[in-house]
């Protein structure tokens, strides 16, 4: 019946038998020694094919660069540490100048010798190229960060950029006019004598902004400091922008 050949011992074929017997001779012993021997030879090369991938695939080290900094007119701790690419941003190009800047650190002077610490990048080995699989998707490669002077020029060039992130209005014309009426392009610019100053307010920087007025219109990503130029127009085309619907509608005080 079904039921009687559930549990019956499987039969074993007569030429299994004979060869696990034939198993026991010397003779047999020589096939899994060679399989072993062929084995063991795999391993190293594995091995060492593994050490070469991992060498072509080693990433960049990041090591710092100690460089001495001269300063030129119109600099800022911010605008230096930006252009520099100093880790810790101002805080800590301030924090390692500190004796040579003084207790104030929107103090600096043309002439004076800074200590950077910027960091670059020390690419180790190119990893090899290889070819990818049918229907793989090429992976877009971001645009390199655009540069822009340390000047004017390039102070008003990157606020409009940051500008046009944030969706604050401005051309570049109402920006030079009314900076130049302000501060004659001076980022150090600052008002101790008019109604601003005598409050306990004075107005600073590019477009002459008093605190109250920078700390509510900043635009993140920048400076938190008034004397930074990108961050001060920035923050005064924002207000502008609230006010007057642009810094292109201001001919005047603001």
């Amino acid at each position: 019946m079904p039921g009687r050949g559930k549990h019956r011992r499987p039969r074993t074929n007569p030429f299994t038998r004979g060869i696990v017997a034939a198993g026991t001779g010397g003779a047999a012993l020589v096939l899994p020694l060679t399989a072993v021997g062929t084995a063991s030879a795999a391993q190293p090369t594995q091995a060492a094919a593994s050490v070469q991938s991992a060498a072509r695939t080693a990433p960049a080290v990041v090591q710092p660069k100690s460089v001495t900094y001269t300063v030129a007119r119109g600099d800022t701790l911010s605008s230096i540490a930006r252009k520099h690419g100093v880790s810790g941003g101002w805080q800590r190009l301030y924090k390692d100048n500190r004796k040579t800047v003084g207790d104030n650190p929107r103090l600096i002077h043309p002439g004076m010798k800074l200590k950077l610490m910027a960091t670059r990048t020390t690419a180790t080995k190119k990893p090899a190229v290889t070819s990818k699989p049918a229907g793989t998707v090429a992976q877009a490669t971001p645009a390199a960060a655009t540069t822009y002077p340390n000047n004017l020029d390039g102070w008003i060039r990157e606020a409009l950029d940051v500008m046009a992130q944030n969706g604050i209005p401005g051309s570049y014309d109402g920006i030079y006019r009314n900076i130049m009426r302000e501060s004659s392009g001076n980022p150090q610019a600052i008002n101790n004598w008019d109604s601003n100053a005598a409050a306990g307010t004075p107005s600073k920087g590019l477009l002459q902004v008093i605190d109250p007025t920078f700390a509510a219109y900043h635009v993140p990503g920048t400076a938190f400091d008034p004397f930074d130029p990108v961050a001060n127009i920035t923050a005064a085309c924002n207000y502008a922008a609230a006010k007057y619907g642009s810094i292109d509608n201001v001919f005047g005080a603001y």
